[in-house]
Parts: C-alpha cells; sequence; structure tokens
C-alpha cells in the first residue's frame, strides 16, 4: 500500500517513516511538508534515521495524493481539513490522528467521508482504545454516586488541551452513562467553584518534561475508587495503530471509521 506521510519532518511524521519501513505490505510514497519548510528536498529515511529511502521531501501534496493509496496524518486542524479534501478528491484512505479539531472541523470531515475512508482517532493505540471500551463498560456498571474523572500528563510541547485521548476517555464514559459529555464535561477549575456536580466527568491536565502520554479514568465513590490507566513509552504505538488503521481502510467503502473498528472493539 503507497503511503503519504504529511507533516514529514515532525516527531510524528518522522516516527511513522521508520514504521512504514518496517511493515509488511507498506510502503512509503512521498513525505509531505509545508511550503518553505527547511527539510524541503531532504531524504525522507534519513530524516527519519533509517538511511536513503530515494523519497524527496517535498510540498507537493496534490500531486503525491494522485498516485497514492492512504495518507497519514498527525498535523495541526486547518492541515488536516485541507488534506482531507485533497484526499476525498483522490478518493485515498485518510488516517487522522490530529487533535484540537473543533466541531466546524468535524462537519468538514464527515463531507470528505462521503467520498472516502476517513479513520479517525483520537488515540491510534491498541492499549488506549482497550482502555475506553473498559471505560464505557465501568461507567455503565457504576451509577452517578461514582465520579468521573478524566486524568492526562503530556509533553511540554503539546499545544491542546484536554488531549484528544482524554476527550476520547470522556466520551466513552459518557456513552457508558447515557449522557451527552458536551452538556456535562468540566474542564476546568479555579477559585470557589462549590460542590462537585453529580454526575458531571471532570478533566484535568498535566504538561511537563517529555511525557509521551499518560492516561487514568477514574471512578471515585465514596469510599472507594477504581482506576482504569494506560501509560505510552513510545510515540512508535501511535504510528503503529495509524498503519494498521490505513491497511485495513483499503478497498473500504467512504466512510468515517474509528480505531474501535479497525481492531474490531
Amino acid at each position: 500500500m503507497k503511503l503519504v506521510v504529511v507533516g514529514a519532518a515532525g516527531r510524528m511524521g518522522r516516527t511513522l517513516i521508520r514504521v512504514i519501513s518496517e511493515t509488511e505490505g507498506a510502503t512509503l510514497h512521498a513525505a509531505i511538508e509545508r511550503a518553505g519548510a527547511a527539510e524541503i528536498g531532504a531524504d525522507a529515511g534519513e530524516l527519519a534515521g533509517i538511511g536513503e529511502t530515494g523519497v524527496t521531501v517535498t510540498d507537493a501534496a496534490l500531486e503525491a495524493f494522485v498516485d497514492a493509496d492512504g495518507v497519514l496524518d498527525f498535523t495541526s486542524p486547518d492541515a488536516t481539513i485541507a488534506f482531507s479534501e485533497l484526499a476525498a478528491q483522490a478518493r485515498i484512505v485518510h488516517v487522522i490522528g490530529t487533535t484540537g479539531l473543533t466541531a466546524e472541523h468535524d462537519r468538514k470531515i464527515v463531507a470528505a467521508a462521503n467520498h472516502a475512508a476517513v479513520i479517525r482517532s483520537g488515540n491510534m493505540s491498541l492499549g488506549v482504545n482497550l482502555l475506553a471500551l473498559l471505560a464505557r463498560q465501568a461507567a455503565r456498571a457504576l451509577d452517578a454516586d461514582f465520579d468521573i474523572e478524566v486524568v492526562e500528563m503530556h509533553h511540554r510541547h503539546k499545544v491542546d488541551a484536554p488531549s484528544g485521548t482524554a476527550l476520547l476517555l470522556g466520551q466513552a464514559a459518557a456513552e457508558g452513562r447515557g449522557i451527552d459529555l458536551d452538556q456535562h464535561a468540566i474542564r476546568s477549575r479555579d477559585g470557589i467553584t462549590g460542590a462537585r456536580p453529580r454526575g458531571d466527568i471532570g478533566f484535568a491536565t498535566l504538561r511537563g518534561g517529555s511525557v509521551v502520554g499518560e492516561h487514568a479514568v477514574v471512578f471515585a465513590g465514596e469510599g472507594e475508587r477504581v482506576t482504569l490507566s494506560h501509560s505510552a513509552g513510545d510515540r512508535a504505538i501511535f504510528a503503529r495503530g495509524a498503519v494498521k488503521a490505513a491497511l485495513w481502510g483499503r478497498d473500504r467503502k467512504p466512510g468515517l471509521y474509528g480505531m474501535a473498528d479497525v481492531l474490531g472493539l
């Protein structure tokens, strides 16, 4: 499967290039960076630390998409929307790991999914998606006497909060409770907040150092507490999940899919 990596010079982009080189059935077709990026013209493999691949970093996304089978995208919200339009035109699989997307971004992604297979997830790892399933089941089993808090920590360079994974876990818990997350999410606390509202889902965000990703869903009841957690030590787990998703999505009908579909959860 011929795959395009967008944001190829970033941390995730370089990791995706390495993982593609290690994955049977996948090959790096193109590496895309923004116009004017210093890495334009460099060999993508050398950027990723795997030696020459013969694939040169370019800003010609449309040209690359035309002959490709799929695109792996961990860029920024606006860039992802631009790539989603190109992927829809080319009718190729678009795997989206970008976080920080707004409702307007979501609407555009849904529109693109009318023309191509789009696989989107706040987290591409098997472990996190299993954690989301467990959080949904726990929220269904434990009534509102158990308060739900989602706690996450990432490296100092992460620009969005809560993380896409935290929101994924919060959404799973909300589904288990049968409530609308947007109506019951508490994303910040400061000053005299009053007592915690019954049934709401809280989010706590930590940033610092080089932490790849730590997530926990806490169910706190009277006299007891249940904590479900996941720790990511290497961002390659996300890259492997993204490549797996692309391979799964090949020849799928147009539509919007998630990692739960890819993993059969």
